[in-house]
């Protein structure tokens, strides 16, 4: 969970500066790949962690 809340963090920086600096657009493309990269670990993350559940 540690990884995705800090990939979340880095996505919106890049985002942030790619919008306000002017010429460093690329910047926020790569905060939306990164966020997109985020939201698919933390989609494999939930999906794997329902099937190493014990049965009791």
């Amino acid at each position: 969970m540690t990884l995705f809340l800090l990939l979340v963090i880095a996505a919106i920086v890049l985002g942030i500066i790619g919008v306000a600096a002017e010429g460093l657009f690329y910047l926020l493309i790569i905060g939306i790949v990164v966020l997109v990269a985020a939201l698919v670990y933390l989609g494999m993350h939930m999906r794997g962690s329902g099937r190493h559940q014990r049965m009791r």
